[in-house]
């Protein structure tokens, strides 16, 4: 994918956030990631995301990746 293109990638940390009370702050405590970057990601402004990151949002979601990222269609 060319980097000026934009992608199709949404982020359900919010929905996530909020169906289990938690703060972003906490969320961020949990991951051992900045706000900053925690912010970035659930934006959808990441470039990319570490297997290690992702592992941690869904133990402190307790989720699964799935229900973190979907792609919308073209």
């Amino acid at each position: 994918m060319p980097p000026e293109e934009e992608h199709r990638v949404d982020v359900h940390i919010d929905a996530l956030l909020a169906a289990r009370g938690m703060t972003l702050t906490e969320l961020a405590d949990r991951v051992g990631i900045t706000l900053a970057n925690l912010s970035i990601l659930k934006n959808g402004r990441a470039r990319a995301v570490r297997f290690s990151t992702l592992t941690a949002l869904c133990d402190a979601l307790d989720c699964q990746p799935g229900e973190l990222f979907t792609v919308r269609e073209k």
